[in-house]
């Protein structure tokens, strides 16, 4: 038997940051790649210390729902999972290339193979053009288009930023989009000053979050200036000073993430048959 085990940070404040966890856990669960799919979390139930006690499969996937590798992946998921021999070097990363590592949990006899969060997994790259797809409801979105990749961005994590820059690159790259440029809430360049980093009349803003909640749905309309209350909703795409801005809100809400987690247990190892493909 093998299980999937899909943690969050989740929030007493915020009753939406667990939604996409539980969505794409119910996505995954009606594929039938795993005999167990579990949601586990920092701030809600279950916890991440009880999850694996839940469980009767002795093979377990951990998947982070988690945009970079920081505090949470390196430190606090393997210590509350008890993974023994656990050290952030097991990775071998540079911040953003994160893969797998198998370990033997401390206090119940079942093998975890700890994968890399979902944000750094390349088909993240694949799931926010995916976003800028639907919210401007163009399938052949790009041409004539500038695309902001927007993240949180702090100064006590490195990787944070590393983690936008990298999917920006890769989408520049890709030559879909007239501009592309990654932006950020508490660093440079900031993404209040969005209109200033592109010439196309069109940008499609994606932010590069599990969930929508204070950041997404507040702060980041109000920064950029699509409104000056959130509360009283704004339009999209929307007029700021001579370009159309397409918000398109948090990308771990799009149900191609759900596709992400399976690629990231397949590349640890787990039989999922053909669970990608379908999902």
């Amino acid at each position: 038997m093998q299980a999937l085990v899909i943690v969050g940070h989740g929030s007493h404040l915020n009753p939406g940051s667990s939604d996409p966890a539980f969505t794409h856990a119910d996505t995954i669960r009606a594929s039938g790649a795993f005999d167990e799919v579990r949601e586990a979390f920092w701030k809600e139930e279950p916890s991440f210390r009880e999850v694996l006690r839940t469980l009767e499969s002795e093979e377990v996937y951990v998947v982070p729902l988690f945009i970079s590798e920081g505090y949470f992946t390196e430190q606090v998921i393997p210590r509350e999972l008890r993974l023994g021999d656990w050290d952030p070097g097991n990775w071998d990363s540079d911040g953003t290339d994160a893969d797998h590592v198998t370990l033997r949990a401390t206090d119940v006899d079942k093998t975890i193979h700890y994968c890399g969060p979902v944000g750094t997994h390349d088909s993240m790259s694949d799931v926010i053009v995916q976003r800028a797809k639907s919210v401007t409801g163009d399938p052949d979105v790009g041409d004539g288009f500038g695309l902001a990749v927007v993240g949180h961005g702090t100064e006590r994590n490195e990787n944070s930023a590393k983690a936008i820059y990298y999917h920006a690159d890769r989408i520049r790259d890709s030559g879909r989009f007239e501009e592309v440029n990654a932006l950020f809430m508490d660093e440079d360049p900031e993404v209040d000053d969005v209109t200033e980093f592109f010439d196309a009349e069109d940008v499609v803003v994606v932010p590069l979050f599990v969930a929508d909640g204070f950041h997404t749905q507040e702060d980041i309309p109000e920064d950029m200036g699509l409104t000056d209350d959130y509360r009283t909703g704004y339009d999209v795409p929307a007029e700021v000073d001579g370009h159309r801005i397409w918000y398109s809100g948090a990308v771990g809400t799009e149900p191609l993430v759900a596709d992400v987690v399976l690629e990231r247990a397949a590349d640890a190892g787990a039989d999922v048959g053909d669970a990608v493909e379908r999902v």
